[in-house]
């Protein structure tokens, strides 16, 4: 066993004896000893239920004759820390939680690994952080919450609903108490916020590259199926360690090609372009914005889960889950099926009986919402590297746009200037140096979207920024502007009442400023000093690559 260089020989006494301390017997060191890195914790709604998690993964893998030994995992919860400095340190998580899950686990040597992540950066790190140690491991969300219902209509409801009505407020077309029926009706339980966002767009990716048991990205976190799962998750992953199955096994370029293909087909996130880069280079993969594209402009998008629609993550559970969206795309061949899974099975083994219970929820291959990819990569002299937009939850109006451009340099002088209705119907908001490095930590524009919406400008007003937007984002929101303003990018030089051209279905987007022009802004260009000088900001600010490489840290 791996972990025998820690705890078996004379030399290693010294070890057994902490172990000892800890309580456990001989007859459970002689076992295959499994971390389960639990990201339990009491301020995400998504993670307060991980504890349960927990102890039923722990359950099955003594069941299976292993002995689970818990060490933890940080986790930021995204809305909470959205419209301050707490953004700021979202994303940067991502990479906290890959290197302290290697630090922990090439400390301890385990011979296993089961990851308990539910929310968010929380997800992908702990998945990087797999391709990296590439030791037998599998994965268990905490699941997502139900929707909500509004008291004063019994209407459905999620986290996006909150945020939109933050705007009708400020418009005044939304009173005190309507406001206050979202914020007490949105998010009725725990679990991952109930539309597909980030954080349940990435628990089904884990589920379509293979490295989860069917459910983990759909089962509702307060159903006892999800206590089942867990303890399937704990027993399967003795028999990962038994027949030596490792995560580069399973994430192979097929895998990731898989992982996109859904992606599209479900409408996910555009935080997914992101993630699945930074994965796929632990991996020693990489993935391409144009790769993207062209898996989005073959496979069509068969979900419209909210905020692109009114169906919720109960709704595709309900359905069949990934599973089912991943049986139409094989229809039409799309999807690579050979390839072994956590389940220790093939993903053709794996789709034989599965169904499609609900063609409103999951479109059939043959009727979908539209014949294309739910995100699309643009590109022009305003991103020459690309820049990222869920055209799924765009609506049909804005896929092709002009007009001026209100430039700002933060966030927060943008959100102040939508509250104070001085963007009207044509504009294109641009919002600057909030990129990886210029933000830093490249904050998600969830309220200066939302702001947009709420006030009734969803479908008159773009958004184009160097920093990137929640799932629960909709609009014409165009975000991971490549290269960043900090950088030196394009996105740096546009003025204000410059000319934007928009064109999501030909993925381009253009300033109407000639390379003369931007060559003498250029030449007049300062970089502002860095909003922050110190501290783990400052450190990453120092060494993050750009959004189109996934936002990794490389080495400098």
């Amino acid at each position: 066993m791996r972990s025998d260089v820690m705890k078996s020989g004379i030399s290693q006494a010294p070890s057994r004896s902490l172990l000892y301390a800890l309580g456990y017997t001989d007859e459970e060191l002689a076992k295959p000893l499994i971390g389960i890195v639990s990201s339990y914790n009491e301020i995400i709604p998504g993670h307060m239920n991980l504890d349960k998690i927990c102890e039923a993964v722990k359950a099955g893998v003594r069941a299976a004759g292993g002995t689970p030994i818990m060490f933890p995992a940080i986790a930021v919860c995204d809305g909470i820390a959205m419209g301050h400095v707490g953004m700021k340190y979202s994303l940067v998580t991502r990479e906290l939680i890959a290197d302290s899950t290697e630090a922990m686990t090439m400390a301890h040597q385990f011979d296993g690994l089961v990851m308990i992540p539910n929310c968010d950066k929380n997800v992908p790190g702990l998945l990087m952080a797999a391709a990296r140690l590439n030791i037998p491991t599998i994965f268990c969300s905490g699941g997502p919450m139900l929707a909500g219902h509004l008291k004063a209509d019994g209407k459905e409801t999620c986290l996006s609903h909150i945020f939109e009505a933050v705007g009708s407020y400020y418009a005044g077309t939304l009173d005190e108490a309507g406001l206050k029926d979202y914020e007490e009706n949105c998010c009725p339980t725990c679990g991952s916020c109930s539309g597909m966002y980030t954080a349940n767009s990435m628990n089904c990716l884990t589920e379509a590259i293979g490295m989860s048991l069917r459910g983990n990205g759909t089962i509702p976190a307060v159903y006892s199926e999800r206590l089942r799962l867990a303890k399937h998750t704990g027993m399967k992953i003795m028999e990962l360690v038994e027949k030596d199955i490792k995560p580069r096994d399973i994430m192979n370029e097929a895998a990731f090609e898989n992982a996109e293909t859904v992606d599209m087909a479900l409408g996910c996130s555009t935080n997914t372009m992101l993630h699945l880069p930074a994965i796929a280079h632990e991996a020693g993969i990489e993935i391409s914005f144009d790769k993207s594209n062209a898996i989005s402009e073959r496979t069509p998008n068969l979900c419209h889960l909210a905020p692109a629609g009114f169906t919720y993550m109960e709704n595709l559970n309900a359905a069949g889950g990934v599973y089912a969206v991943m049986k139409e795309l094989t229809k039409k061949g799309l999807l690579h099926t050979e390839g072994i899974t956590a389940t220790g099975k093939t993903i053709a083994e794996n789709l034989a009986d599965v169904e499609n219970k609900d063609p409103e929820t999951i479109r059939p291959i043959d009727n979908p919402f539209s014949e294309t990819g739910g995100i699309a990569v643009l590109k022009g002299n305003i991103a020459v590297d690309g820049c990222v937009v869920k055209k799924s939850a765009t609506a049909p109006e804005m896929m092709v746009h002009e007009g001026p451009a209100r430039v700002f340099d933060s966030e927060d002088d943008a959100i102040a200037a939508i509250y104070a209705k001085k963007i009207v119907p044509g504009d294109v908001v641009v919002i600057r140096y909030e990129g990886p490095k210029g933000g830093p930590g490249m904050r998600e524009m969830l309220n200066p979207t939302s702001a947009i919406c709420g006030m009734g400008l969803g479908e008159s007003v773009s958004l184009i920024t160097d920093g990137r937007f929640s799932g629960a984002s909709r609009g014409a929101s165009i975000g991971h502007v490549s290269p960043e303003a900090a950088s030196g990018g394009n996105i740096a030089l546009i003025e204000e009442g410059d000319i934007i051209a928009i064109d999501i279905p030909n993925c381009t987007i253009n300033a109407k400023v000639s390379d003369e022009e931007f060559a003498r802004r250029r030449a007049n260009w300062v970089c502002p000093e860095p909003r922050i000088k110190t501290g783990y900001l400052s450190r990453y600010a120092s060494l993050v690559s750009s959004a189109d490489k996934g936002a990794i840290l490389e080495a400098k």
